[in-house]
């Protein structure tokens, strides 16, 4: 897969963990606001391809010292709002920042149209009403646009005024088409059997994309990276999922959400009992505890364990810890704007026979 890959000494192909809570939500405890919301950069030499635009992702690439300019693409594991709230100032922002006017445009790559509205939960004892039924699912190109056009007094003050030019001559929004021989549709069969399909190559990085379990969006993807150095795997959310286990086969490192169910079943108590009860539904059934996340890590024989996409965002380390119950090898739980390399771990020179 990396044959065509260009090696270097100096690549150093590492993970800056930008933000590693997850949910929609602000998280309060005694650690509030330690946690940004997900986004994940994969660096690769002087190229970093970011992963999900969680809440303060510009601030978190300003603080790791990550230029925008830097960026050739931006890759969506699904369309939830805490992985892509703060896309926009990606785009309306980090704009003002690229000042070559050859710059080539930075690809936002992500899920599609979904085509379809999710199944009503069956907690419902009447059927809700879809904002936007005139279009209620779109995809990674049309939030794009959308939000350009949200932002258009602002963006074009910029282009008449100050002569810039349009976000949208850097930023190329893509959707990521599901190989037709999957079987995928987004109700029926929302995760089918899959191998690993391509989605993104350059001469640092190849990057494989499969379908993983996340209802009720669909699809909903995990990527992986492969450089001559190492590879580096990204869940997305999802529960346990053998599509994941085979994309992360062999990798050096896998990166995982992880979810607490204990604050789960306490999280929902002082909500009305049909909300709350179809919200610990869709916990329970769309994303992985620790231990699981161990297993999978186990499964796929992945050189290290990262658990992100905390949630609660503010729970004790502990909780996450348990992951190496079910792990044997190194487990990170990185706080914010830590680097985990991903070069690959040299295998240890076989033991010289015995003699006889």
């Amino acid at each position: 897969m990396t044959n065509d890959l260009a090696p270097a000494a100096d690549v150093d192909p590492h993970v800056v963990t930008l933000g590693t809570a997850g949910g929609p939500r602000w998280w309060k405890g005694p650690t509030q606001g330690q946690r940004a919301g997900i986004a994940t950069a994969v660096v690769v030499g002087d190229a970093a391809y970011l992963v999900d635009a969680g809440h303060g992702v510009g601030r978190q690439l300003m603080m790791a010292g990550i230029g925008i300019p830097s960026i050739r693409g931006v890759f969506l594991t699904h369309l939830h709002s805490d992985h892509t709230i703060d896309l926009a100032g990606v785009a309306v922002f980090g704009f003002l920042h690229i000042t070559d006017p050859n710059q080539p445009p930075i690809r936002i790559l992500g899920p599609g149209n979904r085509g379809a509205l999710p199944p009503v939960s069956p907690r419902a004892r009447r059927r809700p009403e879809p904002l936007f039924p005139e279009n209620p699912t779109p995809g990674t190109r049309e939030m794009v646009h959308s939000l350009m056009r949200a932002y258009s007094t602002d963006i074009n003050d910029r282009v008449m005024d100050s002569l810039r030019p349009s976000p949208l001559a850097y930023f190329q929004a893509e959707d990521i088409e599901v190989p037709r021989s999957t079987g995928f549709h987004p109700n029926e069969n929302p995760t089918p059997e899959t191998e690993p399909f391509e989605v993104y190559r350059d001469e640092l990085v190849t990057v494989t994309a499969t379908l993983v379990k996340h209802p009720p969006i669909a699809p909903a993807f995990a990527f992986r990276f492969d450089t001559a150095e190492g590879s580096v795997t990204i869940s997305g959310d999802t529960a346990p999922c053998d599509n994941l286990v085979r994309l992360a086969s062999g990798t050096d490192l896998l990166l995982h959400e992880a979810i607490d169910f204990d604050w789960v079943d306490r999280a929902y108590a002082h909500e009305e009992p049909e909300t709350a009860q179809a919200s610990v539904d869709h916990h329970r059934k769309s994303h992985t505890g620790p231990i699981e996340a161990g297993e999978i890590a186990t499964r796929a024989g992945a050189g290290a364990l990262a658990l992100h996409h905390l949630v609660p965002g503010t729970a004790d380390p502990a909780v996450w810890r348990q992951a190496e119950k079910s792990f044997d090898r190194t487990v990170h739980v990185p706080d914010d704007l830590e680097s985990i390399s991903f070069a690959r771990r040299q295998a240890p020179s076989p033991a010289a026979p015995e003699q006889a």
